[in-house]
């Protein structure tokens, strides 16, 4: 009886050797890793997981600056977008309010701010101590507005008049090597952005 025991269990018994669970993660299936049976339960080797951690890391190293250096270190583009809302800012404000407004820059010191035409002296020194400044090596390399001269230096004032219209007005970034032009037209509320120099007439 005991004989005919043993032999009804070797035939029930079920080999588990090499088996692969189908509740292994892709990931693992995908790098060929199968799950292990120790001691009657199911696991993967430290090796395996080890092996996982590696190349995730791995993938996260190559990937992580290349986002950050597109997201956070492109500064002249971050620069352009700023100067872009305040026009658009003094726009809006001087049709609201009926009162001109003016964008105020300061090649030098890399700064600019904004204040209407009807604020007192006190009140424009406030606004300068708290000027907008371009980041890193972010610059000014010029401002020209349509009939004057172009400046490399100084201050230069941009009025946006209270008719919803603005002075034509050519601004040029320079990070380095690279240049970005913002092109503010009369009557229309967009600024263009050009990724290059380009000079007023050839704007037009």
């Amino acid at each position: 009886m005991r004989t005919e025991n043993r032999v009804v269990k070797a035939k029930t018994k079920t080999s588990q050797t090499g088996r692969t669970d189908a509740s292994s993660p892709p990931c693992l299936k995908t790098a060929g890793f199968h799950r292990r049976d120790i001691d009657g339960s199911g696991g993967y080797t430290l090796i395996e997981l080890s092996i996982v951690v590696f190349l995730i890391g791995l993938m996260l190293l190559i990937a992580v600056p290349k986002v950050r250096e597109s997201l956070f270190t492109d500064q002249l583009s971050s620069a352009a977008r700023r100067l872009v809302g305040a026009t658009r800012e003094l726009r809006s404000l001087a049709v609201r309010d009926q009162i001109d407004q003016i964008l105020e820059v300061n090649l030098d010191q890399k700064s600019y701010w904004i204040y209407s035409v009807d604020m007192t002296p006190e009140k424009k020194d406030e606004l300068k101590k708290q000027a907008s400044r371009l980041p890193g090596d972010v610059k000014f390399a010029d401002i020209y507005i349509a009939g004057k001269e172009k400046k490399t230096t100084g201050e230069v004032a941009i009025r946006f008049f209270s008719r919803g219209y603005t002075e034509p007005a050519v601004i040029h970034l320079a990070e380095g090597e690279r240049f970005m032009t913002l092109v503010l037209h009369p009557f229309v509320n967009t600024v263009e952005i050009h990724e290059k120099y380009l000079d007023f007439w050839q704007t037009q």
